[in-house]
């Protein structure tokens, strides 16, 4: 992991991400790519008006100012930190820049579920995972500790979840973490028998890993839904960071049918990494 990109948008929770990925880029040795982007579109910077010229060249620097003083915190002392402006607030343009560095990994903060108030949907941070073809760690409250020891990554053990598969356990490997396998077996229609899980599960395997050695690895939870299943196993096992798979502009739902991902952003305690397919 050589390169860290981390949107800020000046919240408190952006300045959560800033930390967490500022404790991953010491144990990598890594750099920070801090970006912040303006609502400031070319087309007014470069208007005839001198006059709102002026005063969208007056914001951009009063904002590259804040964005200097915001980036003078002591716990980047020793991170290597390179600011990057983007003049206009287009969430495709992370990815972009994401591909321009050749960055590894996105780290963002986001709140999570208030009350009953759903606030990642929708949300800055739904529309970076829809677009970043790199993974994207959602970081949910102030970092103590970014030892991630304990990785549950949930799979339905589908052929077009090979790809991602292979890059959680990359980032595992990265990460230090050990890497817990689920399937989350529902009641009703979708219940499968043992047998016809191990089977899928076996020709997945040898299609990812050329062997079935990780059959006994591979964790079966029953659950009345996908979402309690992965939030509860990952409670039991004392895990310490979550990561699923997504469809990225389709929505952040793999196997998860509708919303069950975004409940999973949401409702985890635990920062949650997810892998577009």
């Amino acid at each position: 992991m050589k390169k860290i990109i981390v949107p800020v948008d000046f919240s408190e929770h952006s300045e959560y991400a800033l930390e967490a990925a500022s404790m991953l880029a010491k144990k990598n040795n890594a750099e920070i790519l801090a970006l912040h982007m303006l609502e400031i579109s070319n087309a007014v910077l470069t208007k005839a008006d001198n006059m709102k010229q002026m005063e969208s060249l007056f914001f951009l620097r009063l904002a590259e100012q804040k964005f200097e003083d915001f980036l003078n915190k002591e716990y980047l002392k020793g991170v290597a930190v390179t600011p990057i402006v983007k003049h206009f607030k287009v969430f495709s343009e992370v990815n972009e820049v994401a591909k321009e560095h050749h960055a590894d990994l996105i780290v963002m903060g986001s709140q999570g579920a208030s009350g009953l108030k759903e606030v990642l949907v929708g949300s800055n941070t739904e529309k970076v995972v829809r677009h970043s073809d790199i993974p994207v760690l959602i970081i949910k409250h102030n970092p103590i500790l970014m030892d991630f020891e304990n990785m549950v990554f949930a799979c339905d053990f589908s052929e077009e979840a090979i790809e991602q598969y292979v890059k959680a356990k990359e980032m595992a490997v990265k990460l230090g973490a050990k890497m817990h396998l689920v399937y989350v077996n529902l009641p009703g229609s979708k219940f499968k028998s043992s047998a016809e899980i191990e089977k899928q599960v076996a020709v997945f395997l040898r299609k990812a890993d050329g062997g079935i050695e990780k059959m006994n690895e591979v964790n079966y939870v029953n659950d009345y839904s996908i979402e309690k299943g992965i939030l509860n196993f990952s409670n039991v096992i004392g895990a310490d960071l979550i990561a699923v798979a997504t469809h990225g502009r389709k929505g952040i739902a793999h196997f998860f049918e509708g919303s069950i991902s975004e409940d999973i952003a949401n409702h985890s305690t635990l920062p949650v990494m997810t892998f577009k397919i």
